[in-house]
């Protein structure tokens, strides 16, 4: 009697096992195959500078007449740097000067109309200055924008931070002379002037003066090189050396 209930025990297990296999081939089968769902595509298409940053890989800033003092006032100039500067007056006349900048010192030979050349040197609170190959020189107090206009005698970007905004007229990015720059236009009674600051360097690379219809002053720069050549000299008439690009020289 025992052995017949051993008997119906295992042949009750064998049935469990069998039921429970075949359930879950019935469940597959007729529940179809799986649906597996995969997550959306990623488009491998990057924003093209436009989008958000300029062509120089800087984030490219909204520049309207109301913040277009706020961007410039975020520039600054390199430190080292070699560029020529032309600056044209009414009639034609014109001054070329070569600019030389490195280590807070400015350098800069300008050729005057009818042949005279000025030099310059600006560093440390001073300017130096004479004319062609005299041995005397000149001093002064300098300040941060007379290399600027004493040396090359342009115009200055800075001068567009203390003008009262309304007066700003125009504003926004431009390319002028295959660089980017910021745009601005700057109006008072018959007067209005114009800038364009290179978006790469910080520096102006042009600039107009108008007076009624008439440009009355232009001033174009070639673009900078950076840095200056290694050694180059900034030294007065006498030899005495101020400085020397890739290391300074204290006069004696």
């Amino acid at each position: 009697m025992e052995r017949k209930n051993r008997n119906i025990m295992v042949i009750l297990i064998a049935l469990v096992i069998a039921v429970a296999v075949f359930s879950s081939f019935a469940v597959d089968f007729f529940s179809g195959t799986p649906v597996i769902t995969l997550p959306p595509a990623v488009s491998d298409a990057q924003p093209t500078p436009s989008d958000a940053m300029s062509s120089s890989g800087m984030v490219r800033v909204e520049v309207t007449p109301e913040t277009v003092q706020n961007v410039i006032a975020t520039l600054s100039r390199p430190s080292s740097y070699y560029r020529e500067i032309t600056v044209t007056y009414t009639g034609g006349s014109s001054i070329v000067s070569s600019q030389w900048v490195d280590g807070g010192w400015t350098k800069t030979d300008t050729s005057l109309p009818g042949g005279r050349v000025r030099h310059s040197l600006v560093g440390e609170g001073t300017l130096y200055w004479w004319y062609d190959s005299s041995r005397r020189w000149f001093t002064a107090p300098a300040d941060g924008q007379t290399a600027d206009v004493d040396g090359a005698r342009i115009p200055t970007y800075e001068d567009v931070l203390e003008v009262d905004p309304s007066h700003i007229l125009e504003a926004g990015y431009e390319n002028k002379d295959g660089l980017e720059c910021i745009y601005v236009a700057v109006g008072e009674e018959n007067t209005n002037a114009r800038y364009w600051v290179s978006v790469e360097s910080g520096l102006l690379t042009a600039a107009e003066l108008v007076e009624g219809e008439s440009v009355v002053l232009s001033m174009t720069s070639t673009a900078a090189e950076r840095p200056v050549t290694e050694g180059t000299v900034f030294s007065l008439p006498d030899g005495s050396v101020l400085h020397r690009s890739g290391g300074v020289q204290t006069l004696t």
